[in-house]
């Protein structure tokens, strides 16, 4: 399974009121399908999935299913936590619409590069959905080494890597270099996003993708195609909107965006997070215009 392109981590929509508003998740799938993304990932960190109950989770992986089958376009779903008996059976349960599973390292514990590998290969072993790793170590607390990057690729079932290392840094060279893997890498960070696919990744997963699909799609289509004078203007553009869009808590300014423009009926979002404000909400929607 090669997974290229843009795939976009899809919001979760609540009402004013904070209940799941699953007719307004169905219709930004569909619009962020339909404006040239290449998948969606339902329950990724944009769509605010620890604060989601089970019911809730189901809910949001059945309708972004059906909306990607309309579509005949792949939907991820995140999955997965810092225990390796729960993440089994998170992935025993999950719903086979799915084309991969996007599974962070886990977090918080710190485990050894080493039981790292252990979790991933048990998992591999658990599930006939693909899995792609979530290498986000600011989050997680762990960073995986080139070496580890490397083991993970040679698992059966796993599929690529999502990047989110916040930088260029050695292990991601070395991880886009290796030519003899054939594990997909996406960009995770989207200001990274362009950068990274010019070394070698295949796409990026890209939260920012929610507010203007149509020029994300873009920008990494450029980045792999060419040619290289149009995707660097492109990616200068749109530097100041991905900025804004994370000036706050994700996915705090992309919800006030969005509401904002009539796409989602509320700014809502649960906590710990707090409702982006009306300053970071004007600067992403001027940096949008412009």
């Amino acid at each position: 399974m090669e997974l290229t392109g843009l795939y976009v981590p899809l919001v979760t929509p609540f009402t004013a009121d904070s209940n799941l508003d699953t007719d307004a998740l169905a219709t930004h799938a569909d619009a962020v399908l339909q404006q040239g993304a290449a998948g969606v990932i339902a329950l990724g960190t944009t769509g605010e999935p620890a604060t989601l109950d089970s019911a809730e989770r189901r809910r949001v992986v059945e309708v972004c299913a059906e909306v990607c089958a309309a579509r005949d376009a792949p939907l991820m779903v995140g999955a997965g936590s810092n225990s390796t008996a729960e993440s089994v059976a998170a992935l025993e349960g999950l719903d086979l619409r799915a084309a991969a599973a996007l599974v962070a390292v886990p977090s918080y514990t710190r485990p050894s590069q080493d039981g790292i590998v252990e979790h991933f290969r048990r998992l591999s072993a658990s599930t006939r959905v693909p899995l792609l790793v979530y290498n986000v170590p600011y989050r997680t607390g762990v960073a995986l080494s080139a070496q580890t990057l490397h083991r993970l690729a040679q698992l059966p079932n796993v599929v690529g890597v999502k990047q989110c290392v916040g930088a260029i840094d050695e292990t991601t060279i070395a991880l886009l270099s290796d030519e003899g893997s054939d594990m997909s890498v996406l960009a995770g960070d989207d200001l990274f996003a362009g950068p990274l696919i010019a070394l070698g990744a295949r796409g990026a997963i890209m939260a920012s993708g929610n507010v203007a699909p149509r020029a994300y799609a873009e920008l990494v289509d450029a980045w792999l195609h060419g040619p290289s004078d149009r995707a660097r203007r492109l990616h200068g553009t749109l530097v100041p909107l991905t900025r804004a869009l994370f000036a706050e808590p994700n996915p705090a300014v992309i919800k006030g965006v969005l509401a904002a423009q009539g796409r989602i009926p509320s700014a809502s979002v649960r906590l710990p997070l707090l409702r982006a404000s009306r300053t970071g909400i004007t600067a992403a929607l001027d940096a949008l215009g412009s």
